[in-house]
Formats: C-alpha cells, structure tokens, sequence
C-alpha cells in the first residue's frame, strides 16, 4: 500500500490549473489501460476503497473486461486541496471527497479536454462540530479567541458547512464570518488537539470516526450536526476523474464503476467486516465495536446516488467559489449514474 500524507495549499491549485501542462499530456501506461491511482482522505466515509483494496475489484473487473496485470495503486490525502493538486499534477487518477471539491475542480475545467466530473457518490451521513468550550451552544456563542479545526481552510466540506451555517445564522453576506476562526488540521491531529485541552483550537468540524471519538470524552458537545444545516441528508464523499481519463480508458474506467458497485454492496451487505477493513488500512486503534458502530449509524448510508449536493453549488455560487453553477447535478457527473435518483 502506498499513503501519501500530504497537505497543499488552495492557492497551488489554481497555479496548477492555470499551468495545466502535466494534465494535458497523457501518459503511455494510462493509454494502455494498465495503471489506475486512487486517492482518498482521513475519515471512515471511503468504506468501497477500502473494500476494493483488500478484495482486488479493480483489477477483477478489469481482468473480466480482458485487461490483466492492471496496475492498481492507493493514496491517503489531507483535504480537497491536497488531492485536486495531486488529480491536476497527475499523480492520481481518481479522487475522491467531499462534493466542494469535486464542484470547485469541475467550475474550473468545464468545457475544456481536461474537465472533471463525478464518478459517484460513496456516502450521505452527516459531520459534526464538536467543542469543549462549555459556553459554546450554537455557532453565534463563538468569541474571536476559540478556535475551529477543520481538514482545510475555505475549501474542505466541512469549512464550506460552516460558510452555510453562518449564512443561516447571521445573514447571507455574513457567510465567512467565522472563516478567520478556521485553521487547517488533519482529523487525527485535530482529534488529540481537542481531547488534550492544551491546544489553542477548542472546537472541530470533523468526520467519522473521529467526531464520534471526541464525544466519547467528558466535556465534549455537539455545537451543529450538518443535516441540520442541510435541512436534510446530503452526500458526505464522492469520487471524481477527467474526462480525459475516462475517454482514454473506456474499459478500466468501466471495471472501476463495476467496482464500486460491487463494493458498495459489500460494505451494506457486512457493515461490520467493512468497519474491520477500515481499522486495518487505517492502523486504527479504535475497538471494533465502535468502529462498526459508526458505519451502521442511523444517520447513515452506503450508496452512490448523490444527495443534495445542487445545495452546495447553489451556495458556492453564492459565496463565490463558482462563477457559473450547474443547473443539475448531472452536469458534473458522468452518463453512468445519471439513471440515478440524484440531487
């Protein structure tokens, strides 16, 4: 297995996007379908990665599509930033994370070779802001002083969440009123910066497992759960490529959808052995019960049908993040899901 552990700054990717020379040029072993990299990021919500990691879909569907010897290889990333730097530079193929990633790198790319889409959702669940300040109720209690982890300033979903939920909050203009407040923070980093009590970030915007962690501690509370900021459930990860490496791989790309199927299957079919993959590639050392848990919470599903995620280009519209947002979640997803019942 190969982990990238990486960070980059917002600002390299649109320098990358601007240079667009390593994505213009394709490389030989990706025209002869032999090579597929694959990114994900810190949290529980890239469950069918880690199943088609540990079971070999990849390359069992490729091999039924008559390509053998497919050269599969995976990635570990921190933020949108880190892997749209890395889908750009091209060092991965796939990418995957929350849907303001995804929207960010399709406004940018659309209408040109290079543009990127959505392959499929992977999750909807929800994430939540978690503080140990006591007198921290709802996001109008936060002082100038408290500060807010979240995987990466501006751009990650859960610093988009809280775009969305100040603008509720305090007025549309007022979306970024917390943004000075936000620092950037690995989840696991962020989760031993909240329990240890000696950092200066009091609060953390994060994702599964590792919210459900911080609550496990005395003194932790819940300030926002993000479907209520939604009105509802909404895609938590999903996966993204160019068009240009769909176009160039018809058959591997077909083998990788066949595979998420597949593994989306598996992971609802034994939520529990999947819980067990994720400790397994992740080093975890969290019990298994709660790790199976979370992946059977409630609020939870496995699935590739995109959920709401017109809700985050609506806004991003608004904020500024898109200069021209779609008018349907099929204009940046691809053709093979669009029989989906998606929002």
């Amino acid at each position: 297995m190969n982990h990238n552990r990486r960070c980059f700054s917002a600002a390299k990717i649109f320098a990358a996007l601007a240079l667009g020379a390593a994505f213009a040029a394709p490389s030989p072993s990706l025209a002869q379908e032999k090579e597929i990299r694959l990114a994900k990021q810190y949290s529980m919500g890239y469950l069918q990665f880690n199943v088609m990691e540990d079971q070999k879909l990849v390359e069992k569907h490729a091999a039924a599509l008559g390509l053998s010897d497919v050269k599969v290889s995976w990635h570990t990333f921190n933020g949108p930033a880190a892997v749209n730097e890395a889908l750009i530079s091209g060092s991965i193929d796939i990418a995957t994370g929350g849907t303001p990633g995804l929207l960010v790198l399709w406004g940018r790319t659309k209408g040109t070779p290079q543009e990127v889409r959505g392959i499929s959702a992977l999750s909807s669940q929800p994430f939540l802001l978690n503080t140990r300040n006591p007198a921290v109720k709802t996001i109008s209690d936060f002082k100038e002083s408290d500060r807010i982890a979240v995987p990466a300033v501006k751009v990650s979903i859960q610093a988009i969440m809280l775009q969305m939920a100040a603008a509720k909050t305090f007025g549309a203009a007022n979306f970024g009123k917390l943004d000075a407040q936000t620092v950037s923070m690995p989840p696991p980093d962020a989760t031993a910066a909240l329990l240890s009590g000696g950092s200066e970030v009091t609060s953390v915007f994060s994702v599964p497992p590792f919210q459900q962690q911080q609550l496990d501690k005395d003194g932790i509370h819940t300030v926002l759960n993000s479907y209520d900021v939604m009105d509802g459930p909404h895609s938590f990860t999903v996966a993204w490529t160019t068009a240009k490496f769909r176009e160039q791989n018809p058959k591997l790309y077909k083998a990788l959808v066949a595979a998420i199927t597949e593994a989306t299957d598996i992971v609802n079919k034994d939520k529990r052995a999947a819980a067990a993959l994720w400790i397994k590639d992740s080093n975890s050392k969290l019990p298994l019960d709660f790790a199976a848990r979370v992946v059977s919470g409630p609020q939870v599903r496995w699935t590739m049908v995109p959920e709401n995620t017109m809700k985050f280009a609506r806004f991003m519209g608004t904020n500024g993040m898109l200069k021209a947002p779609p008018e349907s979640w099929k204009d940046y997803f691809f053709p093979e899901i669009h029989g989906m019942n998606g929002s």
